[in-house]
């Protein structure tokens, strides 16, 4: 019986870590230990591929001593607010983290530490036009993710901030352009006085 014991336990343990595998952590079920803080304010809008984002973050000291004894890694993300999730499958926020879509830019990956983290970022040029707030998530020893840190609050409402894209062609690209643009009527001008005055020699 202890035997077939035995076993039923292993065979349990098996199915729990497969059942993380395939599911994944939720995110309801991770506490809040980081204070995650930028730069940025409320409504601020920002520049794609220019605009810079200074972010801080560190444990909160209310959490019992012990609380990040198996804390490794932190990935601090950029995250699509509700206002611009709405009517996008593609950023579509789960409990479920494997199925969530809501951060899709990694801003930086580092090793936890408790306190004096900081980070500049400059905004890469392919972030979409939206509104944004920024996360960290923290992982265990094994891979897990087992805490968190933002800076909107929980309705994702407070602290948020835009980012405009990159649209159309840049100053420089356009100021080239017309200068070919000129160019090319200049010498098509020229060819045809060229052309036309050797029309009159011949004629002579």
């Amino acid at each position: 019986m202890a035997t077939i014991s035995a076993i039923f336990v292993a065979t349990s343990i098996v199915f729990s870590c497969f059942e993380i595998t395939a599911y994944g952590a939720l995110f309801s079920s991770l506490h809040q230990t980081l204070i995650l803080n930028s730069s940025t304010s409320q409504g601020q809008v920002l520049q794609a591929g220019e605009g810079q984002v200074t972010i801080t973050w560190s444990l909160n000291k209310n959490y019992p001593t012990g609380t990040d004894s198996n804390y490794k890694i932190v990935k601090v993300k950029l995250c699509y607010a509700p206002v611009s999730q709405l009517d996008r499958g593609w950023r579509k926020s789960n409990d479920n983290l494997n199925k969530d879509k809501t951060c899709q830019f990694n801003i930086i990956t580092k090793p936890y530490k408790p306190s004096n983290n900081n980070f500049t970022w400059t905004i890469e040029k392919d972030v979409p036009t939206a509104s944004y707030f920024i996360r960290a998530y923290v992982y265990d020893y094994v891979g897990e993710v087992v805490a968190f840190g933002q800076t909107t609050d929980s309705h994702k409402k407070t602290n948020l901030f835009q980012i405009t894209a990159i649209t159309g062609r840049h100053v420089a690209i356009n100021v080239c352009a017309a200068c070919f643009s000129a160019f090319s009527v200049i010498s098509l001008i020229g060819f045809y006085l060229v052309e036309k005055r050797k029309g009159k020699s011949l004629r002579r």
